[in-house]
């Protein structure tokens, strides 16, 4: 899909991933409509995009029902929509018995009832040929220690994107699901990019995983992952689970010693995402395996 006069939900828009999608969404000449919960830094960005005038920016927690209303009745939305990018989303790299029952919710509901809500809302209303593309994570399809309720939002954004783009088959509308590895952005803790350095994890910048995400939605690319060795990890652990196992094992006494008992923090939806999103991904090397 060409981009030029396309109009464009981007949730997330305000730092990170979203915020590198948004220039280069921009640049190609699409109209934004850009979400995030920091107004300064979202009218700060709109300003800075080329041709300013054709943008727009809501305010809003996707959290929260009557704030995900408060979105969907905006203005820019009356007359349709071409592309729908879910991109807002939070982590919280601890281990699941020092997280709290909140920051359990929050990660659930920015990560998946939050897309799904506004999928729903948004569907009747989008133009054909639209697209929607959901922005997850290489742990999406890789259980990892220390993200088990990132993880488990993730693989249930994967398998919404692809059942609903089964669903949506020979509607006009498409279903995309882009998934990045470990990107350098504020949703990380430092103790996560600590584990990454010691693990030896590489990582993207969040302009790279921008400038890929858009090559596959101009592509229409329903399943993209990004990275190597990721994307071997990805099948390998779709066909022979065992074998990853036993690999994360041996990082089990690296990633604990990270991960237990932390000051919980979440951080603020959009902020990385998302990127997408967009959280350290520590992945086994060869030599592991």
């Amino acid at each position: 899909m060409k981009l030029e006069g396309k109009k464009v939900l981007l949730t997330g828009a305000s730092g990170g991933i979203g915020e590198e999608l948004a220039q280069e969404l921009a640049a190609q000449g699409a109209h934004l409509l850009l979400h995030g919960r920091r107004g300064p830094a979202l009218d700060r960005l709109c300003k800075a995009l080329p041709h300013p005038e054709r943008h727009q920016v809501v305010i809003a927690d996707l959290g929260v029902a009557h704030e995900r209303a408060k979105l969907l009745q905006h203005p820019a939305l009356e007359d349709g929509l071409d592309i729908l990018i879910n991109n807002a989303g939070c982590n919280q790299f601890a281990w699941l018995e020092d997280q709290s029952a909140e920051q359990v919710e929050r990660q659930l509901l920015l990560n998946i009832e939050a897309p799904i809500q506004l999928t729903r809302a948004l569907l009747p209303t989008m133009r054909k040929p639209g697209i929607i593309m959901n922005m997850g994570s290489s742990f999406g399809s890789i259980g990892y220690p220390g993200y088990s309720v990132y993880c488990a939002s993730k693989f249930a954004l994967r398998g919404f994107s692809e059942a609903l783009g089964r669903e949506l088959e020979g509607s006009g509308i498409k279903v995309l699901h882009f998934a990045p590895r470990a990107t350098r952005t504020k949703l990380n803790s430092e103790a996560a990019y600590e584990m990454n350095a010691e693990l030896g994890t590489q990582t993207d910048s969040p302009q790279e995983v921008a400038e890929e995400a858009v090559i596959a939605l101009c592509n229409e690319t329903r399943r993209s992952w990004l990275g190597w060795p990721e994307k071997l990890f990805v099948q390998l652990n779709a066909l022979l689970p065992a074998i990853v196992d036993k690999a994360l094992a041996k990082q089990l006494p690296v990633i604990e010693r990270y991960a237990r008992h932390l000051q919980a923090r979440t951080a603020e939806p959009g902020v990385g995402a998302q990127p997408q999103p967009v959280l350290s991904r520590p992945i086994p090397t060869k030599k592991e395996l």
